[in-house]
């Protein structure tokens, strides 16, 4: 990498008002591997497969493709935005820049939460998996108890977060070092399983078509179904943005980052729906329980047997275990972008980096207590893994709304310019898939938060506060946390002295607008 290169992206940083600080130390392959890491293939699959099934039936597998072309529509603004602001804590900084003070400090806070949510949601996966492999590993009860399941994926998520964080406070090379050979086998145990599922395949592709009568006593038919199930898919293909988060610790991150978000994007959903496929199409009997309570690891066991179905179980949790190390990652760059604008709690603290780790040490700490607090939380939820993802998810998609919406109203009023010749620009297919962006974000928040017991209340009792659990707690997060910012955070907010470049760079971190996104409100 050049100096001049180096220079230019250290350039890019001051438009925001900020110093370079973050050691430039990862690759192409390291920003693809953000990415595909937080995404993780086998990791959502695996996770949420028993769920998609139960609800849709065979046919659910559809809503893969749904997914993946509304999730494509935000990454190719993202893509744009990353080419022209590559910069850390992506999602707050790019609505600060389209938007305001406010619009970013709310993105910003809404991902800072949705990320701690997701990596408590990523870290119950080792329950999914772990006892499947040994009994051993159900510590609490045997399993058969209403809260044995949920208790014991607790213990299990609370030893994989400790392991995050400290991983996440000795630095970002060990983390990189971690998160390459974790994505390595995790693509390479995602190709030899989708060879052998083809090879014991029993079934043909027409297997997609079935509903297994899901759609029965639903108000809208299958439809109804359909969108329940289509949780299982959405739960997968977002986190493509860690790729520009990481921006500033990147080498030519305006060009690396924006190939990073699309090819993580694309590789996700051409092996993720191969697994799928394949998964539907080998399994020796579609009324299978286990299909709907264990999903795919029954099938593996199903298929490949116990020798072999173990080992690849084994891969699977090594992709957890990445998976959760990405989002914890992706939400301490969040965290010290945040606190480096003074706008957040001890934000001189948080924003602090380690002279001898190089990483922001205390926000690393800080996630990962939050997260074991959500476990916590939902430590006696019988539905924990259902709960806990699906509000994850509608958290991350109103965070990406605030910054598609922006960028929206950027474009119309003519203040959106994309990055210079020889970088990722959508050209003159901006606005129709900007405009195509937001209403997937908008559809898609609405149809995951909408008040369904199999989502939010599966096991009696039912209780009308659990089935709108997901608009009662976003709506408080958001709510609370927007009423904090105003009567207190605001009158604070500005680049600390400490971060900021020489010359507090052009306008302050002013936004395309002109109008300052960081200065004193």
């Amino acid at each position: 990498m050049s100096a001049l290169s180096t220079a230019q992206d250290d350039a890019e940083l001051t438009e925001f008002g900020y110093r370079p600080e973050l050691k430039r130390t990862l690759g192409s392959f390291h920003t693809f591997a953000a990415g595909i890491s937080y995404i993780s293939i086998l990791t959502g699959t695996f996770q949420l497969f028993y769920f998609g099934f139960a609800q849709g039936g065979p046919a659910y597998w559809w809503s893969w493709p749904m997914v993946f072309a509304g999730q494509l529509m935000i990454a190719l603004c993202f893509a744009e935005l990353a080419a022209r602001h590559p910069v850390a804590g992506s999602v707050y900084n790019w609505s600060k820049r389209l938007g305001n003070a406010h619009v970013g400090w709310l993105a910003g806070w809404m991902m800072l939460v949705a990320s701690i949510v997701s990596l408590a949601a990523v870290a119950l996966a080792y329950q999914l998996t772990l006892p499947q492999i040994s009994s051993s590993f159900q510590f609490i009860g045997d399993g058969s108890g209403t809260y044995d399941t949920a208790t014991n994926a607790v213990l299990l998520a609370t030893v994989l977060i400790l392991f995050t964080t400290l991983v996440n406070a000795f630095g970002v090379k060990l983390m990189a070092r971690i998160n390459t050979a974790g994505v390595f086998l995790e693509l390479v145990a995602t190709v030899v399983l989708i060879v052998l599922l083809a090879v014991h395949v029993v079934r043909g592709p027409g297997v997609v078509t079935d509903t297994a009568h899901t759609g029965s006593g639903q108000n809208l038919g299958y439809l109804g179904a359909f969108l329940t199930a289509s949780l299982a898919s959405a739960y997968v293909m977002y986190g493509f943005d860690t790729a520009a988060s990481l921006g500033e610790e990147s080498l030519d991150p305006s060009r690396n980052a924006p190939r990073a978000i699309l090819r993580a994007l694309i590789a996700s959903f051409v092996l993720g729906g191969l697994i799928l496929l394949l998964a539907l199409m080998s399994v020796g009997s579609l009324t299978g329980k286990g299909l709907s309570t264990d999903g795919l690891q029954y099938v593996v066991l199903d298929v490949l047997g116990p020798t072999v179905g173990k080992a690849m179980l084994w891969c699977v949790l090594i992709a957890v275990t990445v998976c959760a190390l990405a989002v914890h990652t992706a939400a301490v760059r969040l965290a010290f972008a945040m606190s480096r604008d003074n706008n957040l709690p001890a934000a001189s603290l948080m924003a602090r980096v380690s002279p001898r780790f190089q990483t922001p040490v205390l926000p690393a700490v800080i996630v990962g207590l939050l997260a074991l607090a959500v476990l916590a939380v939902n430590i006696r939820q019988p539905q924990i893994f259902s709960v806990v993802t699906s509000i994850g998810i509608i958290m991350i998609y109103v965070a990406y709304l605030l910054v598609t919406l922006p960028m929206l109203v950027a474009r119309v009023r003519g203040r959106w310019t994309p990055a210079g010749e020889g970088r990722f620009s959508l050209g003159r297919f901006g606005l129709p898939v900007n405009v195509l962006a937001v209403l997937w974000g908008a559809g898609m928040t609405l149809n995951l938060a909408w008040p369904r017991d199999a989502v939010y209340n599966a096991a009696p009792p039912h209780h009308w506060y659990l089935r709108w659990g997901a608009f009662l707690f976003v709506g408080t997060v958001a709510l609370g946390g927007f009423a904090y910012y105003w009567c207190v955070q605001r009158h604070r907010t500005g680049v600390l002295a400490e971060h900021a470049a020489p010359d507090g760079g052009p306008g302050g971190g002013a936004g395309d607008s002109g109008a300052p996104a960081a200065a004193k409100v």
